[in-house]
């Protein structure tokens, strides 16, 4: 049988986890795995000096000419401005959550992919910094960073997959 006193040092404690859940929530702490629109992400980019461009000249999810940041995880915009910071290269975005690739838990469309354009300074990093994998067959090749993000040179681009924000 409970006391009148057990009952409310239980119903205190229960009030106080929830608080402290209701804070962490407010405050961020599970703000990475938060997807953000295309504009807080277009704009959080641009503040990074992180360019993106479009084959199509648009932004719609739907449309796989399009390039859109629609739905892409918070963690996956840190990732990728740490990988800028990090690289120092110039990075420019082709792809993010819009329709057209392929499917899965960590794809484009569930916000944990981008693709960066090509360059010297991109892949002299990437092959310095990370640890080779190999060459998977029908994608490309592949390396690990220290975060567990996978980077694939699939021909012409390199396919990001953010599992984390890479040490932001």
């Amino acid at each position: 049988m409970s006391t009148p006193r057990s009952t409310l040092r239980r119903r205190a404690v229960t009030l106080l986890v929830a608080s402290l859940a209701a804070i962490g929530i407010t405050v961020g702490l599970a703000g990475p795995a938060l997807a953000v629109t295309h504009s807080s992400a277009t704009s959080q980019l641009a503040a990074a000096g992180i360019s993106w461009t479009s084959s199509g000249g648009c932004s719609d999810r739907n449309n796989p000419t399009c390039t859109s940041f629609d739905g892409v995880r918070q963690a996956t915009i840190e990732g990728i401005i740490t990988f800028k910071r990090a690289s120092g290269c110039a990075i420019t975005v082709t792809a993010g959550t819009e329709t057209g690739h392929i499917g899965g838990t960590y794809s484009h469309w569930n916000g944990y992919k981008l693709d960066i354009a090509l360059s010297t300074c991109v892949q002299n990093y990437i092959s310095a910094a990370y640890t080779y994998v190999g060459y998977i067959s029908g994608f490309g090749y592949q390396y690990r960073a220290g975060s567990g993000n996978l980077y694939t040179k699939e021909g012409s681009h390199w396919d990001i997959l953010f599992y984390s924000c890479g040490g932001c």
